[in-house]
Parts: structure tokens; sequence; C-alpha cells
């Protein structure tokens, strides 16, 4: 809710000084925990994200959010651009066959070497995690880790705020870059690596080039709303700067394109102190927060407690507080 408000109030404010706006946004809806969840409910895949996808929907309805676009990776267009990406850095030769064994978390859909994990589990998440043995497809991010880096150091502003750039830098990237896994042949719900049927791609090539098939890119002749609109900025999530700073910079210099003016990673609103969490129980809903305060109370909210490089608390409490001090007194008076 908070990266869609505030994302919003950017695109608000750009258009008002006379810009011309593209502001997208969308749903991932690939992968294996899909799948599972899919399974467990009776259901196929895309029954279970269709539900999903209705109430995001709803909840950008009831915040006033202004996208111009709204893509889901299960789009016929983008699969079909994804292919096409998927199959010209094979045979440029940026992606090669081969074949995986590490520990996997389905949660975060991600591969970990043991130093990685934290107590054996999952460093992201903190689940458990398993091993894991395919063969896969590999991006070659080994080879790009010497532009990228001085990519990173040319350009101050690419990763912001300076905190998230120091990190990728140094706790990633300068400590030497593993080639990334992008194919997965254990399950099926993803697009199909067409040339090779048995392996469907994986969410980094999927999931992040996104930004591009939605405005129109293609390897076959782009559209001029792409070369109007990219390089655009991207508003995201601190936890997921590694993924569009390293694999996603990474995707754009092998296809030859340029790469994103900025990546902004904010920071996160906190449920007291704590992350949000279902299995916790201490989720904070969008739908709730507009039913009770009005979608411009909890715009104004959200707006306002968040420092773009700390994270920010939510409670009921602090929104009632927020209200009656700024918008009723100080605000309404």
């Amino acid at each position: 809710t908070y990266e869609l408000v505030f994302t919003d109030a950017v695109a608000r404010f750009k258009r008002m000084q006379g810009y011309d706006v593209c502001f997208q946004t969308g749903t991932d809806e690939h992968g294996q925990k899909i799948e599972n969840k899919a399974k467990e409910q009776g259901i196929t895949p895309k029954e279970h994200v269709d539900r999903i996808v209705a109430d995001i929907q709803n909840d950008y309805r009831l915040l006033g959010i202004s996208y111009d676009r709204f893509l889901r990776t299960t789009d016929e267009m983008h699969e079909r651009v994804i292919q096409k990406i998927f199959k010209k850095l094979y045979e440029q030769g940026d992606i090669y066959k081969s074949s995986y064994e590490g520990k996997y978390c389905v949660e975060c859909e991600s591969f970990f070497t043991d130093s990685q994990l934290v107590d054996g589990k999952c460093p992201d998440c903190g689940r458990p995690v398993r091993l894991e043995k395919e063969e896969a497809y590999f991006l070659r991010l080994s080879k790009y880790q010497k532009q990228l880096e001085d990519y990173i150091e040319a350009n101050p502003d690419f990763i912001y705020p300076e905190s998230r750039k120091k990190e990728m830098l140094n706790n990633f990237i300068k400590p030497g870059l593993q080639d990334l896994c992008v194919s997965r042949s254990t399950f099926t719900w993803g697009i199909p690596v067409d040339f090779d049927p048995g392996h469907v791609v994986y969410v980094w090539i999927d999931a992040l080039s996104n930004y591009i098939t939605g405005i129109g890119y293609d390897p076959d002749g782009s559209s001029d709303d792409y070369k109007k609109y990219w390089p655009g900025i991207h508003i995201i999530g601190k936890d997921i700067v590694r993924f569009h700073t390293i694999y996603w910079p990474v995707i754009l210099m092998a296809l030859g394109e340029p790469l994103p003016k900025q990546v902004f990673g904010h920071p996160w609103l906190l449920s007291g102190t704590d992350k949000m969490s279902k299995s916790r129980g201490n989720v904070i809903y969008a739908k709730d927060l507009v039913e009770t305060f009005g979608a411009d109370a909890v715009r104004y909210y959200v707006l306002s407690e968040m420092p773009f490089a700390h994270d920010g608390t939510i409670s009921y409490e602090n929104i009632i507080e927020r209200y009656n001090t700024d918008l009723a007194n100080t605000l309404g008076n």
C-alpha cells in the first residue's frame, strides 16, 4: 500500500508539472509456491491468481491509484515476449544449460549456499530450506560483473538511498557474482522455454522484464511507447533491491538496452516494531483502513509517516493520533 500510494503521489505530481507519465504496476504470477497453493485448494494456478488479482485491483480502486498500465505476467503478450528474450540471450551465449544443486527456499524462490544460510534457514524469510538438484539454464552474471560495478560507481544516483548502494556493492557485487539459475524443470507453472519444453522460465527473467514488455519492448522491434518511456524509474521495496540492481541490469546489458534511471528501494511500514506477517497475525489491511478512515486519510498517513531511508510504523492508534493532530486540528482548522 505504501509503495502504491508513494508512486501514485510521484506520478500525480509529475503530471501536474506537465510531464508525460506512464505509471505501470502489476502482478508477478508464476512460480512453485503459486502452483503449490492452487493444488492445496484443488483449483488451477490461473484460477488462484485470478482471485488474488481481483482483490489487488479492488484495493487500487479503494486507494485511488492512478496507474496507466497494469501488467500481469500471465498476459499472453508478456509471455510471448519473454520467450523471445530467453531465446535471444541463449542464442548469443549469455544463457547456457547446466545443472544445479543447492539449498532452496520455496517462499523466496531463491537458492542459497550453506554460508548464506542463517542457522540453517533462509536468510531472507527465516523459513526452512531444502536440498534441490535439477537441470537448469543459467544467466552469465559473472560475465557482466565489472561492467555492472563500473556503471554503479559512475552513476551515483542509480541506486537510492546511498545505504542500499553500499550494501549491493560491498555485500554482493564485489565479493563476486555467481551465474544465476533462470529456468526450472521441477514444476510447470511458468512460461515454457519454447525450444526446451521440459523447462519454464524462472521468476527473474519473467517478472523483472515486465517493466519493458508492458511498454512495448520486443527483441524483433519495439514500439514507439517503449522508445518514449524507457528508461524509467523503479520504486520497489528494500528487500528486492538486489534483484533490481544486479539481475535486472545484467539482463538489460545482455539485451543491449538502457538501464533504469534509478532504482529507489523504499523502507517498510512496520506493524508496531515488527515486519507484517500473516503467521504472526499482525497484518493491517488497506481495505479495513479505508473503510474506517477514508482513502485520503490513509494516503496522508503513509506518506507523512515514512522517511525515505528508515522504516516507519503503522497502527490504528498512530493513525487516529495523526488524523486528529494533522488533519482535523491543523489542516481542518
